[in-house]
């Protein structure tokens, strides 16, 4: 008898909802690419949601589908992740004996679960593992290692730094970032370490250009950790007024100023015991930076008007179109603050560092477009010509992925035929103000006033190490071949050489 085992995941729950972008999520990819005579499901989602998917799962399968609710005090808690699924495939055992052939799926859950699939696969079940993901379809997920089973119960008593590090990695579609669609190794691994920070609620700073999808990966990374359940506040600082900025944040009492008419709960509030999301955080003025320091290292707000403290406990997740060290070197922003929220430095690629993702993006994109608009009785299903891609390729995205998305979606409007032509798309493109900075045009320098060329050429070497480096969210074998260095081996020598950190 072939056995399916696996955890429901909410990119599963999110696939039986009807969204677009879930499709049929790691399990009903599993079930329709290969045979099973048995599904077994075990869930910590509500009762009604989980059976929900079941009688949605069934009409995807011939396989008889069994759910087992159980109760977690956390989705990430390895002691009662191992027992539960070992209870579970104990009973399996005792029915089916030796005629049992086990698959686990990888992909649904935490990385806490995946890294226990690991461990009963490894020990006490020879089960098969399997993963799945949009871009690669599902299959087989090689694990070249194994475990004694003498250091098993050492492992489901404490949650081991090493088996979490590794099992974050295994996953491609973990909960919560599926909907990020990527193949490039840079944006690989901004992923693996946003799912390695995602389980624990340290501070996250994500720094990254305009329209990189800094909130999109936010909210991924809520969605994968344990506050999940809870609300995810998105703010953005920068539209924040600066006479309002204290009470939007931390709340006010009724008359504590003109126009408070009644109390008000904060954002820190209305985000307590989940994740508040500080866009821009780089826009706010030193005065308010103090004040939410103090928020962040005592724990507890203080409304406008009171001084009674109100006890809050927020995951922060900040992100900056800037680089916030040089705003902290220009004393614009406080270094005690940007100690205190970038404990976790996420670096966002712009797209035209992202090798391999632009066309998986563009198809997306479009297929989204036309999802989008197909309840429209006179909306015609568009596709892209060769010269439109043509056209795509050759454009420099300044505004990163929002751009190409409201690019494509002029384009698809106002195209008048199905296909979408290099000309739709070249009319679609909005001509963006020239600039005299560009981040990389250092050499403007006329000849007459001279030049100490031992000094420049130092200069222009570090400075496009160091634009190398944050094109490439800090790996080394890309930046290496931006420059045109032999290996990263290389790239590191020429970072000590010029004083580079």
């Amino acid at each position: 008898m072939k056995i399916l085992v696996s955890w429901l995941g909410q990119t599963d729950l999110n696939a039986a909802a009807g969204e677009e972008r879930a499709g049929l999520g790691p399990v009903g990819q599993a079930v329709t690419k290969r045979s099973f005579d048995l599904i077994v499901l075990l869930s910590n989602y509500p009762k009604t949601a989980s059976a929900n998917y079941v009688t949605w799962i069934e009409g995807h399968t011939k396989a008889t589908v069994e759910l087992n609710l159980v109760e977690l005090s956390s989705p990430t808690h390895f002691g009662e992740i191992y027992q539960a699924v070992t209870n579970k495939l104990s009973a399996l055992h005792a029915k089916h004996g030796d005629t049992a052939h086990l698959t686990f799926h990888l992909s649904p859950g935490t990385p806490a679960m995946s890294a226990v699939w690991i461990i009963v696969a490894k020990t006490r079940y020879g089960a098969e593992l399997i993963e799945s993901s949009k871009q690669q379809g599902v299959r087989t997920a090689n694990v070249p290692f194994d475990i004694s089973a003498e250091f098993v119960p050492e492992v489901y008593r404490r949650a081991d730094q090493d088996l979490a590090r590794l099992s974050a990695g295994l996953s491609e579609e973990a909960p919560g970032f599926s909907d990020i669609i990527h193949r490039s190794p840079v944006m690989r691994r901004v992923i693996e370490k946003a799912q390695k920070v995602a389980p624990r609620s340290v501070p996250i700073l994500i720094e990254g250009e305009s329209g990189t999808g800094k909130e999109m990966l936010a909210r991924a990374i809520h969605r994968a950790g344990p506050r999940r359940d809870n609300a995810f506040i998105a703010v953005n600082c920068g539209a924040i007024s600066h006479e309002l900025a204290e009470s939007e944040l931390f709340g006010h009492k009724k008359g504590a100023f003109t126009g408070a008419t009644a109390d008000r709960a904060g954002y820190f509030e209305a985000a307590d015991r989940g994740t508040l999301f500080l866009d821009e955080i780089g826009e706010l003025s030193l005065e308010l930076q103090v004040k939410l320091l103090r928020v962040l290292q005592e724990r507890h707000v203080v409304r406008v008007g009171t001084t009674t403290p109100v006890p809050v406990n927020v995951r922060i997740i900040a992100a900056t179109n800037r680089t916030l060290t040089d705003e902290v070197a220009a004393g614009r922003f406080r270094d005690d603050l940007f100690f205190r929220i970038a404990v976790a430095l996420i670096k966002l690629p712009p797209l035209r560092v992202r090798k391999g993702d632009f066309t998986l993006l563009v198809d997306h994109l479009l297929e989204r477009i036309n999802a989008e608009s197909a309840a429209d009785p006179a909306w015609e299903e568009k596709s892209l010509s060769p010269s439109a891609r043509n056209q795509l390729q050759r454009h420099a995205w300044p505004g990163n992925i929002r751009e190409l998305t409201n690019t494509l979606t002029r384009a698809a409007v106002w195209s008048s035929d199905s296909t979408i032509t290099g000309q739709d798309i070249a009319e679609a493109l909005l001509e963006l103000p020239t600039t005299t900075d560009t981040g990389d045009d250092i050499l403007n320098r006329p000849i007459e006033d001279g030049v100490d060329l031992p000094s420049l050429i130092q200069e222009v070497a570090s400075h496009y190490l160091r634009r190398s480096l944050d094109v490439t969210a800090g790996n080394k074998s890309s930046a290496a071949k931006l420059v045109g260095l032999s290996s990263y081996q290389t790239l590191t020598n020429w970072l000590q050489k010029y004083g580079v950190d």
